[in-house]
């Protein structure tokens, strides 16, 4: 039989209806939301989240001489909250090292060049790819790995001029720095990430916490974390 067409329209309204009211319920949830909470219950760990207004968060949790940490988006979804990492975009910028903060002086072995990435004093920067350019217009690319090194062979009568630097896999354009002349003679430079949140890979791509009464909880997760409880700041 076919449904007239008012009755095709009182569905229609019908479903908009139930559609309007989710809607309405979950609204007071994501504006409540937002604050900083804090890590209950859980004994020798440390751990902190912040939801922002404007739907970014971050999060970090300590335990023994571990550190880890994640930023990105959030959302709401009924009574979940879904925490989606990432860098919005953004990419690191960086600029050579001063010779007061090189640490290694010592020229890089014959044939190669060797581009130190990292943060003076706090550690070394993996998986960025680093294009070496020579005076000629010979150009190589290494990836640094984990201890910061990134290094490509040139012979010897080949003299660096210039390293461009993105991420590893960025579509981005390469930033491009001069090599101190006494850096290229050595065949070895230093190139330091502006930002040291950058040598701290995130903890994870995606966490779900349930709304409960007092705060929020890990959702599906079998861990000591998630016995615990993410309490919101007093006050908040």
């Amino acid at each position: 039989m076919k449904k007239s067409l008012s009755g095709l329209l009182a569905c229609a309204a019908l479903a908009l209806s139930f559609s309007a009211g989710a809607a309405s319920a979950a609204a007071p949830v994501a504006t409540s939301l937002p604050g900083h909470y804090y890590l209950q219950g859980v004994m020798e760990v440390g751990s902190e989240l912040l939801l922002k207004k404007d739907g970014k968060f971050e999060w970090t949790l300590s335990y023994g001489n571990t550190d880890e940490q994640a930023s990105g988006e959030w959302r709401v979804a009924g009574d979940m909250v879904t925490l989606v990492a990432g860098d919005g975009g953004k990419e690191p910028q960086f600029r050579v090292f001063e010779e007061s903060e090189m640490r290694i002086q010592k020229p890089a072995e014959a044939g190669t060049w060797v581009a130190i990435v990292g943060f003076p004093q706090v550690g070394p920067m993996a998986d960025v790819e680093v294009k070496f350019e020579a005076q000629s217009g010979k150009t190589a690319t290494a990836v640094s790995v984990a201890n910061g090194d990134a290094i490509v062979r040139m012979p010897a009568s080949e003299r660096w001029v210039r390293a461009g630097l993105r991420r590893q896999g960025s579509k981005a354009d390469y930033q491009w720095l001069a090599v101190p002349a006494e850096r290229a003679q050595e065949r070895l430079a230093a190139f330091a990430v502006t930002d040291a949140q950058w040598l701290r890979g995130q903890a994870f791509q995606t966490l779900n916490f349930r709304v409960v009464k007092g705060g929020l909880k890990l959702h599906g997760m079998d861990s000591a974390v998630a016995k615990g409880l993410y309490a919101k700041a007093s006050g908040q």
